[in-house]
């Protein structure tokens, strides 16, 4: 709330309105105000009644009995009833009167089950204060009320069933819609400065360099990505320590927040990323330095991300919790890949993974993670801009949201994403998926430059997008990432061990001693093909069945000897007896860029 909404006041006014209460009753009070007594009665919660009648006192009319009016707290009155739509559970939305302004919070009817203290806490934690000996009527007092008015609450920020858009300090598109958290939960989404200041100051500063317009795009898409059919994933800006990395991830948190609170960390177990993702739903989440992440773990948590659903939990109750849900773009960083990291722990990486978190290009660009300073040198441009997005912050992304809808077109929102969508080429459904990603961060981008919310040129969004999405197809070339990552992995298995663990099949006449032998090896001319048997096929693509790693060898023309109707040959042995082998052609295999 703001600074300028009614606070309290300890001086009483010299005209305080009267107050004629049909006793005994509640009464709540803003400010202060005159009984039928005269009796001036301080802003609060109060309980008019009548004392007692004395022992032996014949006279029990209440109209004769001396009236009491029994303060019990700082004004907190019980303004709507609420329904969660999550689970179904009601509660009640207070609004309190503090020394610092007013504040709202929906306290949960389940706390009136028990002694009402943790209740009691979070309001004293907010700034109301309750009367020590009258808590127990305090909480008499908030059950009592009925309140005619009824407000959805929900604890998922985002897209909401109604079709409003949920966020801790306000509701897109709805009056009767609220964000229920807990009292002392972080609001994520504060705003500071003005969206005009953050245009000049940031947005500005940060056209002509992709790797910033993607992280502001990234921001952006959040909200279009259920609207227009786009699965969750991500993006990994990957660079030396100190190349800008950080502080892309800190303008695109800028979009919706303060980047100090917003932005998070790969510091955690996948229990907390879940948790911190949910918290972000329909907007971004910003993980800094992957190399803090749990290299076991990595590829399960990228996975995680874009799945959108938490592992499922049981009470103590022994009933199922509901998973936490989410649909997001992840804006990941480090001086690695998520693959280079998930391999310290020796597990192998999983194509899967790296397209759901596909890596970006933000160490060797024209200025490290920068193609354009503005005129600046680069410790100044990067100085300037993470001063920018400390103090202006946290109104793109809801001036966004308001945009989307009032324009309210679905169908032409499903257009624009598929022309712009046209104008990413793949080859496969799995560079398709990249390709979506790319395109709904364009499409985000070119949006908010059409809405007049980014000071960029048209198309500016879309080209930046086109030309990290091509950097990424010529690094990783065309074909099934599978393919890509099963053939690398071998010709990775023959640099390691060509020379130790294959020997000449046609030595006949020495006894080669070869330990944990792989297979051998033979003359073509003048390439030499390795003949695996089954165990070293299968232990060089580690972590893919047989028939997969021969499938791939097969569409890549890497298997150059074979007996009909088989993909192996037949070979008699040096020391005798014969063995079906596996023939490989290396040079067909890194002819197929496996590994670049």
């Amino acid at each position: 709330m703001s600074a300028a909404e009614p606070t309290l006041s300890l001086v009483p006014s010299p005209t305080s309105p009267s107050i004629l209460p049909e006793r005994p009753c509640w009464g709540v009070y803003e400010h202060w105000v005159t009984n039928e007594a005269g009796r001036k009665l301080r802003p609060g919660v109060y309980w008019h009644g009548f004392k007692r009648a004395a022992v032996g006192d014949d006279d029990s009319e209440e109209t004769t009995r001396p009236i009491t009016d029994d303060w019990l707290a700082t004004p907190v009155i019980v303004t709507a009833r609420t329904t969660n739509s999550d689970d179904g559970s009601e509660g009640r939305l207070l609004r309190l009167l503090t020394n610092s302004g007013a504040k709202e919070w929906i306290i949960p009817m389940e706390v009136f089950g028990g002694s009402g203290e943790d209740a009691r806490r979070a309001l004293f934690g907010m700034g109301a204060i309750i009367a020590p000996r009258k808590r127990g009527q305090f909480m008499e007092y908030l059950l009592e009320q009925r309140p005619e008015q009824t407000i959805i609450t929900t604890a998922r920020p985002g897209w909401h069933a109604s079709g409003a858009f949920v966020l801790p300090q306000r509701t897109i598109g709805s009056d009767t819609v609220r964000y229920q958290a807990g009292a002392r939960s972080i609001n994520l989404y504060s705003t500071s400065g003005t969206l005009e200041q953050w245009q000049t100051e940031v947005a500005a500063k940060c056209a002509g360099n992709p790797v910033l317009t993607l992280a502001i795009g990234c921001a952006l898409a959040g909200p279009l990505l259920s609207l227009v059919g786009v699965v969750g994933g991500g993006v990994h800006l990957v660079g030396d320590s100190s190349s800008g990395k950080s502080l892309a991830q800190l303008v695109g948190s800028s979009v919706w927040g303060d980047p100090g609170v917003f932005a998070a960390s790969w510091d955690m177990s996948k229990g907390g990323l879940e948790i911190e993702a949910a918290s972000r739903n329909d907007t971004i989440l910003p993980l800094d330095e992957i190399k803090r992440a749990d290299p076991k773990q990595v590829q399960a948590m990228a996975y995680s991300l874009a799945n959108g659903q938490g592992k499922g939990t049981m009470t103590r109750e022994r009933e199922g919790r509901p998973k936490l849900t989410w649909r997001l773009l992840a804006l990941s960083s480090g001086e690695r890949s998520l693959s280079e990291h998930a391999a310290i722990s020796g597990n192998a990486a999983h194509a899967g993974a790296e397209l759901r978190m596909v890596d970006v290009n933000a160490g060797t660009r024209t200025h490290r993670a920068f193609d354009q300073l503005h005129g600046l040198e680069g410790a100044d441009f990067h100085r300037l801009l993470t001063v920018a997005v400390a103090h202006q912050h946290g109104h793109l992304g809801p001036a966004f949201v308001e945009r989307l809808l009032k324009d309210d077109d679905r169908p032409g929102l499903l257009q624009d994403f598929a022309q712009v969508r046209g104008q990413f080429v793949e080859d496969n459904a799995q560079a398709g998926r990249v390709a979506d990603r790319f395109a709904v961060i364009a499409l985000a981008g070119e949006m908010a430059i059409a809405y007049g919310l980014l000071p960029w040129p048209q198309s500016s969004a879309l080209a930046d997008c086109q030309l990290l999405y091509g950097e990424w197809l010529s690094r990783v070339g065309s074909g099934n990432a599978e393919d890509r990552q099963i053939l690398a992995g071998i010709l990775d298995f023959i640099d390691k061990h060509g020379s130790s663990r294959f020997s000449d099949v046609d030595d006949h006449a020495t006894d080669s001693k070869v330990i944990n032998r792989a297979g051998f090896w033979e003359l073509a001319g003048t390439k030499r093909l390795y003949l695996f048997n089954r165990a070293a096929l299968i232990e060089a693509a580690h972590g893919y069945g047989l028939s997969r790693v021969v499938k791939a060898l097969d569409g890549a023309g890497a298997i150059a000897g074979r007996d009909t109707d088989r993909k192996t040959k037949n070979y008699r042995l040096p020391g005798g007896g014969q063995s079906r082998l596996y023939v490989i052609d290396p040079v067909a295999i890194d002819t197929e860029g496996a590994g670049v």
